[in-house]
């Protein structure tokens, strides 16, 4: 009675292994997936938006006194000799060395090349709750939802998959998503991207909790559990 009770409970909590697929997503029936073509192999990357706290090596070409590693204050400004004091918080590394130039060009330099690039990022997601290894990770070109959990080493034994929230503040205003990841692995909607200062919380089964706690306790054949089970 007790293996039946098991099986009846694994059976009952397990989600379908069918590939279901959305309407643009293409289902290969056979053993191999087609190769990808060149151009599949570079992930599209988001340009990288500065920050405060963020350290930017600004190289002017064949200047060596004005190359340097700077980094960006609270205020979100830098101060470069020459230059002055510049905004570079909310810019693209290209945007800020496009500022540096053009504070140059013709002043001290006749046609000034300088480039910018990040040294130490400081904007990040924050992925929490059922994952392996909760906390802060950087954001590096784009990312998604399934990619920022496996930053986090992947889902405990006690997650809810099917209740992930995504905490994000849009113009002003705090806002949530609720997304179901074994959904997503699925095929059934597509991964959605996730961006800097995003909070990922993935939720806990309290039935698979439950459970491990009857386990744990030797108790599998006593009526309560299968009552506890069934509430979860």
């Amino acid at each position: 009675m007790a293996s039946a009770a098991l099986a009846a409970f694994s059976l009952s909590g397990c989600a379908s292994e069918k590939l279901v697929g959305r309407p643009d997503l293409t289902i290969v029936d056979g053993t191999e997936l087609p190769a990808p073509a060149l151009k599949d192999l570079i992930l599209e990357q988001r340009a990288y938006v500065i920050g405060p706290f963020d350290k930017v090596e600004v190289d002017v070409y064949g200047v060596p006194e004005l190359s340097r590693t700077v980094q960006v204050d609270a205020s979100g400004t830098i101060a470069v000799p020459l230059v002055g004091t510049i905004v570079a918080s909310g810019k693209t590394t290209s945007q800020l060395a496009d500022t540096i130039a053009d504070r140059l060009r013709g002043k001290y330099i006749r046609s000034p090349q300088v480039t910018v690039n990040a040294d130490t990022i400081s904007q990040m997601i924050t992925v929490d709750g059922q994952v392996q290894k909760p906390g802060q990770y950087p954001v590096t070109g784009r990312m998604t939802l399934i990619r920022a959990v496996a930053r986090a080493e992947g889902t405990t034994d006690f997650a809810n998959t099917s209740y992930v929230v995504v905490f994000r503040r849009v113009g002003g205003q705090d806002m949530a998503a609720l997304y179901d990841i074994r959904a997503i692995r699925q095929g059934i909607y597509p991964d959605p991207e996730v961006y800097a200062n995003d909070v990922i919380s993935v939720g806990e089964s309290n039935g698979r909790r439950v459970f491990q706690a009857v386990i744990q306790g030797g108790a599998l054949l006593t009526a309560p559990v299968v009552a506890l089970i069934s509430r979860r």
